[in-house]
């Protein structure tokens, strides 16, 4: 029997829930199909996702289909818990996105595209709620191929010629043999689906169960069983507490078996192994090769986490952009920040923290909706009434130029010189660390050093002291000494090598502050469109205005500041009366459209911030001394190549 783990992703509203219901109904899982509306769904067991009517937090269904024995992981379909499904995507061999035929591609969906693309999970698509009113399955297919791929083809029932020739297209060699034979293999057609060079789409009515066998068919048909390898792998993909609190860590077994009692680090094992159906779970000895299990016993795991022979994932690509002081009576501070931590475990974009100065908790998150359901999890699971601050945009500074940064850390029997390169990276990527410096400048050992330091540290910019973001920084020179060079110098070295280098880039006004932007869609009444057009000049957005559909109605979409935008849904309710709908989505970071005016009420000083200081200490007469950053060009040891 194949054996695939697939996942379900889909923009709030498009019926995902719904589309789970009736693939676990028509393959027996449930003998009666649940409604989201009346709060019965299988995979919505949480109290607060039947209070709200939406998936919060991912779960587990064991389905099988003819011989397909299919491990399903539904995720959230909301925007604001958009990191809960980032992290499933990477256990994944097969994705389901299920897309609305009467709304087509809407922002998230472009979201959840791009988060596929990047952990590269092939992928089915459901056009769902064909029998509505207004439904145009042929015309989400075109947007599909048009703003995603042109392998988005049509997969139901035989595939015709046309079909076959439209799949060839997708590939040099599959087009070859097409035009050689006439023809393609099952199996061709498996592997350019794996590929991702075509995604299979189908289309129905989950509610009515139209379409379900077919996809399922599909499924059966089109997927390939995963290879695996014999040594232990595995990845952790989710943690969670149980109704007693005891904590769960979810594991994709990718390599080997997992069993009862093994020990994954020194100081931890597995005590027991859940086999998740829902709300309920078996007890099991192990978990096999490609099995799917929430585990106890382990404290200090966390999602991404790589097992075994599986490596770490980087930074996810969902991260939050708003930051809140949390209200809370003094006397329930210290259980508020225990159980907010327990929090942050399952969802480490919580960033949950504590600030000593203010004597506040902070957490950062996506938005509203977010922080109405911490707000019910902290008042329902751990009884603590909280509020929270106004919030505050989350900012992150970049550079436009390059610069060379130096660091040196010579006190009294240390020493430790690092030059860096700091050059702008690509928008979306983060720091990216390299070398280039040779082992007869800088050991081996001591460049591993530097860039093991350099990925410790989250870097902060010098004009607000925003986390830095963007920018790319390479290893180019330094100096060691056998005799005095120990343990944390070139740590030293390389965290004041690069604020001297921001801090030059800054008086040469080559450093910049960015902030997060929305992308949006307001469907809103015809006669109102003049005012949204104002408001969104206003807010400093850009647009490009839809025609009216027939409706009355008249569609705007575009981009702006998620400062100026993150309070307008109240405002389009109010002056639409109810009419009109904004849809927001993060589409990343751009430069911020008020810059001076942040800068100027940060008021910070990057001098003085001494956890991040740019100036570097040399030694003279047996002490060190302190330089200031704008002197290290002139009094590096290792030459300075401007």
């Amino acid at each position: 029997m194949k054996k695939i783990v697939a996942g379900i992703v889909a923009h709030v509203d498009a019926g995902k829930t719904t589309l789970t219901e009736a693939l676990m109904y028509n393959t027996g899982t449930v003998r009666k199909l649940g409604r989201v509306d009346n709060g019965d769904a299988f995979l919505d067991p949480d109290a607060l996702e039947k209070q709200r009517g939406i998936t919060i937090f991912s779960h587990q269904a064991e389905l099988q289909f003819n011989d397909l024995s299919l491990t399903l992981l539904d995720t959230p379909g909301h925007v604001d818990f958009a990191s809960q499904t980032e992290q499933v995507l990477p256990v994944l061999d097969y994705a389901i996105l299920v897309v609305s035929a009467t709304d087509g591609i809407q922002g998230y969906t472009r979201t959840l595209w791009r988060l596929l693309t990047r952990y590269q999970v092939p992928t089915f698509i459901f056009i769902n709620k064909t029998d509505v009113v207004g439904a145009a399955p042929a015309q989400v297919v075109t947007e599909l191929q048009q703003q995603f791929s042109a392998g988005c083809l049509t997969f139901a029932g035989e595939l015709s010629a046309a079909t076959k020739e439209a799949i060839a297209m997708q590939d040099d060699d599959a087009l070859e043999s097409y035009l050689a034979t006439g023809d393609l293999s099952e199996d061709t057609i498996q592997q350019l689906i794996k590929q991702r060079k075509v995604f299979p789409c189908y289309e129905g009515a989950a509610l009515k169960l139209a379409g379900i066998d077919d996809l399922l068919t599909g499924l059966e048909k089109w997927t390939m069983a995963p290879t695996f390898e014999n040594d232990f792998a595995g990845r952790v993909f989710k943690i969670s507490h149980d109704e007693k609190g005891e904590r769960l860590s979810w594991i994709r077994v990718t390599g080997g078996t997992l069993p009862a009692k093994m020990k994954l680090t020194d100081a931890e094992k597995v005590n027991q192994i859940r086999l998740y159906n829902g709300a309920k779970f078996t007890i099991e000895q192990a978990i096999p090769t490609g099995g799917v299990a929430a585990v106890t016993g382990l404290t200090s795991t966390k999602p991404g986490q790589g097992l075994g022979a599986t490596t770490d994932l980087p930074a996810p690509l969902i991260q939050p952009v708003l930051n809140y002081a949390v209200q809370v009576d003094q006397a329930n501070i210290h259980a508020c920040l225990t159980a907010l931590q327990e929090l942050g475990d399952e969802d480490p974009q919580l960033h949950v923290t504590w600030s000593p100065h203010l004597q506040e908790i902070h957490v950062q998150i996506m938005g509203e909706v977010q922080l109405e359901i911490i707000q019910q999890l902290l008042k329902e699971r751990y009884q603590l009434d909280v509020s929270f601050d106004q919030g505050q945009i989350l900012y992150k500074e970049t550079v436009t130029a390059p610069i060379e940064g130096v660091g040196h850390f010579e006190p009294l029997r240390h020493y430790a010189e690092a030059h860096l390169l700091i050059e702008p990276g690509k928008p979306g990527t983060g720091i990216q660390y390299a070398s280039d410096c040779s082992v007869d400048v800088l050991d081996r050992n001591w460049q591993h050093q530097i860039l093991t330091a350099l990925k410790q540290k989250e870097h902060r910019g010098v004009l607000t002291g925003a986390p830095l973001t963007d920018v790319k920084i390479t290893l180019i020179g330094g100096k060691g000494s056998i005799v005095h060079s120990v343990g944390g110098d070139f740590r030293q070295a390389a965290w004041r090598a690069v604020r001297q280098g921001l801090m030059t880039l800054a008086g040469q006004n080559a450093c910049e502050l960015l902030e997060p932007w929305y992308q949006f869609r307001l469907t809103i009444p015809s006669d109102q469109v003049g005012r949204a057009i104002n408001d969104i000049q206003q807010r400093h957005g850009s647009f490009s205005l839809g025609d009216d559909d027939g409706s009355g109605l008249t569609t705007i979409t575009g981009q702006a500041p998620v400062a100026t935008m993150r309070d307008y849904a109240k405002d389009v309710r109010a002056y639409t009366h109810g009419q009109g709908q904004i849809d927001l989505v993060v589409n990343g970071y751009q430069p911020c459209h008020n810059s001076a005016e942040v800068i100027a009420a940060a008021n910070y000083d990057p001098v003085s911030d001494l956890e991040n200081t740019p100036d570097s200490v040399f030694c003279a007469h047996g002490a060190g001394y302190p330089v200031r950053w704008d002197k290290l060009p002139e009094m590096a040891h290792f030459p300075y190549r401007k």
